[in-house]
């Protein structure tokens, strides 16, 4: 039997998400799931699957693959669109930078992360998307606590944090211009506490990346980097076996891993409500400078 809390902090919460996955199969045309792999997407995908049931997600399901990312998160993707039947495009930021589109960084701190702004503005454009739902929460980063659900974005698919419109009521806007489209974050109001509580009360599959494990790993910068093909390390950085897992999924030059013995998501839950540090501490793209996510946020990054 569920506790009182559960049924009525985590169900309100499943609610008001699956009401906003209604809204958007109701007010656009053609609506896409942006989905990286990680825990928030994962979670995303199951609220469209209990919103539309017994019919499958009317909407497919977008990856920006950066092309560096952790084994482990492709694995999870496939295996997760043949669980759920799921309609799966992958635009790639390779193609862009084969296509002249963008220029890869260079350099020990280079990073993919924010080069998938085109590749993502190239699938909306191509697929005619009008709207991409997405797993961001306002508790991750002060630019995404400025979000509403529904977010607009103009025909350049920029974002404007001092033009929203006002959500009263629950009542979302979401007419737009021809070439705009809107980003809309169904989980905004959950905290990182929160998902994973409902994951462990919905019984979620989940990436073993989030379980404490040995990995190869370095210390930079303050931030606890797993060792992989597409990082070059500098001779006075020492590679060794750490006990680790990560709290966010990303490209694998800019995630950070936590020292960790958390192997169930019991032992992830008292982690998570002990720890003082949020879940993007360890995203060394966040830390270029003060407002790194809103100035991405506004060229149109997640």
């Amino acid at each position: 039997m569920e506790s009182s809390y559960k049924l009525t902090h985590l169900r309100e919460l499943e609610s008001e998400s699956m009401f906003v996955l209604r809204e958007v199969a109701a007010q656009f045309e053609n609506p896409v799931l942006l989905f990286s792999g990680g825990k928030d997407s994962i979670v995303v995908a199951h609220l469209a699957r209990k919103a539309f049931w017994p019919a499958k997600i009317p909407f497919p399901l977008m990856h920006i693959d950066t092309g560096h990312n952790f084994p482990e998160t492709i694995e999870f993707r496939d295996k997760f669109m043949d669980k759920i039947g799921a309609r799966l495009i992958v635009a790639s930021v390779q193609d862009s930078i084969d296509q002249g589109k963008i220029v890869e960084e260079k350099g020990f701190n280079a990073s993919r992360n924010a080069l998938q702004i085109t590749p993502l503005l190239d699938a909306i454009e191509e697929h005619k998307f009008d709207c991409a739902l997405g797993g961001a929460r306002r508790d991750e980063e002060k630019a995404r606590a400025k979000e509403r659900f529904f977010s607009h974005r103009d025909d350049f698919g920029q974002w404007d944090p001092k033009n929203q419109r006002p959500e009263l009521w629950n009542l979302f806007n979401g007419k737009k211009n021809m070439g705009e489209h809107f980003r809309v974050f169904p989980i905004s109001n959950w905290t990182e506490m929160d998902i994973w509580q409902y994951i462990l009360l919905e019984e979620i599959e989940i990436p073993n990346l989030y379980f404490s494990h040995m990995r190869e790993c370095f210390e930079r910068d303050g931030v606890i980097l797993g060792k992989t093909d597409f990082i070059e390390t500098r001779d006075t950085e020492e590679v060794k076996p750490m006990q680790v897992r990560f709290r966010t999924i990303g490209d694998a030059t800019c995630t950070g891993a936590v020292l960790s013995e958390a192997s169930t998501l019991e032992d992830i839950i008292d982690e998570v409500a002990s720890t003082r540090v949020t879940e993007r501490g360890g995203r060394s793209d966040d830390k270029r400078s003060e407002a790194a996510m809103e100035d991405r946020k506004k060229q149109g990054y997640f």
